[in-house]
């Protein structure tokens, strides 16, 4: 029989490993569009997005809270459940890395969380109320990035039609530099808290932490934040060639106005009172790039890739799912 200290320090280790690996993998949603318009340099762009991840991760814990009591409850939550999550969650990002796919950390961990805990006690373990909030925002989330994208690229439109789109261009390019490091910072607020909700949960299991206190400690904070910098230090090329080019080719101010319209969505879903709801960065990303070509003309986007990540947004919960029911198994056979 392991002990609840071993398991505790595997369920860190394993967490702080899922964040270090979304730092490099969701990297490119941050800086893919900077990078693609050559306002930033990728090694000035990847320090940067580094820097402002750790600023944004230790902002707030809305929504480590909410992964931590809104998916499964905290009581019926084990150090097994989580381990299985999260070496699902892994294993999918890293398959999805490998192929430059710009799957989503998110889906991946609360369809880990899910399946593993569906496996442990069947579908009345999941708090359905909870799950559906959750659900909604990363099903609306990317939805909303292509209509508010859209929409302020219409009015970029009306402001500087008028003028030489060089003159646009350059002074756009400086422009993109504080949107670049507004989507950093905002990716680094929502998608760090998803480990740190999910170490909470391991304490809550373990005896650690009181079941009504949902707050991270102070050093899962600090690890998570700094595990995603680090991650992000690394860089994802790979999946930066998709979101910067292959969806529509971007300009300074049209990959301004993507970053702008992503970072409102996804500060909106942390930080609005009452939300406090995690969001794919790389579904927001995607659907604020596909709304600003659409701005300029519905043929500019490459709607054929936009179908084939659809296809792996809706394979990864299902797949990530199925994978943590099977680690679950596997685990109590063993431990």
């Amino acid at each position: 029989m392991t002990s609840i200290g071993a398991m505790l320090v595997v369920v860190v280790f394993l967490a702080l490993a899922f964040d270090y690996i979304n730092g490099f993998h969701d990297t490119a949603n941050a800086i893919a569009i900077s990078v693609s318009t050559r306002a930033i340099t990728p090694k000035r762009a990847v320090i940067l997005a580094a820097f402002l991840n750790l600023g944004g991760a230790l902002f707030s814990t809305g929504v480590a809270q909410t992964i931590a009591k809104d998916i499964i409850s905290p009581k019926l939550a084990t150090q097994e459940v989580v381990i299985a999550a999260l070496l699902s969650a892994i294993i999918w990002n890293l398959i999805t890395w490998y192929f430059g796919i710009p799957s989503s950390s998110s889906h991946a961990i609360i369809g880990g969380m899910a399946g593993a805990a569906i496996s442990k006690a069947g579908f009345s373990i999941l708090q359905w109320y909870g799950l559906g909030k959750i659900l909604a925002a990363l099903i609306l989330s990317p939805i909303a990035g292509i209509i508010l994208g859209f929409i302020i690229m219409k009015i970029m439109f009306f402001i500087f039609g008028s003028f030489s789109p060089s003159r646009v261009n350059h002074g756009f390019k400086k422009m993109q530099l504080l949107a670049v490091g507004m989507l950093a910072f905002t990716h680094g607020s929502n998608d760090a808290q998803k480990s740190m909700g999910i170490i909470t949960m391991a304490l809550i299991a373990g005896g650690l932490q009181a079941q009504t206190d949902l707050i991270p400690p102070f050093w899962v904070k600090t690890a998570c934040a700094l595990a995603m910098a680090a991650g992000t230090a690394m860089g994802g090329w790979r999946i930066i060639r998709t979101m910067g080019d292959k969806i529509f080719k971007l300009e300074p101010i049209s990959g301004f106005t993507a970053d702008l319209t992503a970072s409102l969505v996804i500060w909106s879903a942390t930080a609005f009172p009452g939300l406090h709801l995690p969001v794919s960065t790389t579904h927001v990303v995607s659907g604020s790039i596909m709304g600003v070509g659409s701005a300029k003309r519905i043929s500019a986007v490459r709607w054929g890739v936009a179908q084939q990540m659809l296809i792996a947004w809706l394979v990864t919960i299902p797949t990530t799912a199925l994978l943590a029911a099977l680690f679950y198994t596997l685990l109590m056979k063993v431990l």
